[in-house]
């Protein structure tokens, strides 16, 4: 079947892209996000302050990670079964918001990372089912529909680790962190205004689309296995990358914590502003391209990270290597939706519990490397996107096969 024509939307997907959720679907997406990705700063922060190694602060960022992967596929099922979604969104913010205060008072290295995994849940929950009612409203045009709910959270990823680099100035990573849920905790206000305008499933509870054993039929086939892989290899490079990077420019460039902010922010700023164009793109020409070409990217970037003689130049391959792999992050969720049609939100929340859950493997993974020497990580980096541009290549859905 021949690809939609982009240049004229559905009434769906007007309805949602034009409509009344847009401002506080953004909104409330930039709030749930900006203390988990503060976090990215906040923990090399603590590193300095509690004297850990690179592997202990990758063991946080994985522990973290998993806390998220934890709630995903729950929070997915709930969004596709119950039909009061909108007060599901309204807890996330309330559950962020305590988290991160709780976190902010922990005594301990392990208490710690417990309290950011709790913390982390909250804002895990708010994905599946805010993204799930998007693609919903716009099933023709589901990257570009992703992409732009992705924004919000873009411009957290890109804004509170710079906020965070100049608060460290002033404060400490405690202050920093109890700091960085004050925006989760106001949105937990402003969303009772809005949570009974997102509407309920459209499909009922008890249809075959949400059945669970059809689910994991499709999942388990080879198809299915093989865009796994291909995800869990994106996602374990994307997370060496971003737990690394802070530490490697403090430790081995000698950059302060607020120039570290300033060039974390700018390695998410560009693949933020791309991501609706690159799932505008591939909506038209399918996912592989797009996906192929972004991790090439990457992969020759982040040996160039890892060869660079000094800040300058790690810091511009840095900004490649983000900026392909971001760009492309919806283009990945939206070919996990491809491949399991009608069940939007749990695929959505299975697909994010990867993204996190196995992903975080490249987290502690690069700590591990980065042991020995911190340039090491990005060569796994390097290895990790040619593993995912290899098994894109193996995986035969839907969006990748179509032809133009």
């Amino acid at each position: 079947m021949p690809p939609a024509d982009i240049t004229a939307p559905d009434a769906a997907a007007q309805k949602f892209i034009g409509g009344k959720l847009l401002i506080p679907f953004t909104i409330g997406h930039f709030a749930n996000d900006w203390a988990p990705t503060g976090v990215w700063l906040i923990v090399p922060a603590m590193a300095v302050t509690m004297n850990l190694s690179p592997a202990e602060v990758g063991l946080i960022f994985t522990i973290h990670s998993v806390g998220s992967a934890v709630a995903f596929l729950p929070a997915g099922i709930l969004a596709d079964r119950v039909t009061n979604r909108g007060r599901l969104l309204q807890l996330t913010f309330w559950w962020v918001a305590v988290g991160y205060t709780l976190a902010s008072f922990a005594p301990g290295y392990w208490s710690l990372a417990l309290l950011l995994a709790f913390a982390g849940m909250g804002d895990a929950v708010w994905h599946p089912i805010a993204t799930g009612v998007l693609v919903q409203q716009a099933p023709e045009r589901r990257a570009q529909a992703l992409g732009t709910h992705a924004i919000g959270g873009s411009l957290a990823a890109v804004l509170s680790p710079l906020c965070a680099g100049f608060l460290l100035v002033y404060v400490d990573w405690r202050e920093a962190l109890l700091l960085s849920a004050i925006p989760a905790a106001i949105m937990g206000v402003v969303f009772l205004r809005f949570a009974k305008h997102v509407p309920p499933p459209n499909h009922e509870p008890t249809s075959q689309s949400t059945n669970p054993r059809s689910f994991w039929r499709v999942w388990m086939r080879p198809d299915g296995l093989a865009l796994i892989v291909m995800i869990s290899a994106y996602s374990m490079a994307m997370m060496a990358l971003l737990s690394m990077s802070p530490l490697f420019l403090q430790t081995v460039h000698g950059l302060t914590l607020t120039l570290t902010g300033l060039a974390l922010s700018l390695m998410l700023l560009f693949g933020a502003l791309l991501q609706p164009m690159a799932g505008k793109v591939s909506d038209r020409i399918g996912r592989r391209p797009l996906f192929v070409a972004g991790n090439v990217i990457a992969t020759v970037a982040a040996v160039a990270i890892a060869l660079a003689p000094g800040p300058t130049l790690a810091i511009v391959a840095m900004v490649i290597t983000a900026t392909a792999l971001v760009s492309i992050r919806s283009v990945v969720l939206a070919a996990a939706v491809d491949l399991s049609a009608k069940r939007e939100a749990t695929t959505l929340g299975f697909t994010f519990a990867v993204m996190d859950g196995v992903g975080a493997l490249g987290a502690v993974s690069a700590g591990a490397l980065g042991n020995i020497d911190l340039r090491y990580a990005f060569i796994l980096v390097a290895c990790l996107c040619t593993l995912a541009v290899v098994m894109a290549f193996v995986a035969p859905y839907s969006k990748m096969e179509e032809e133009t």
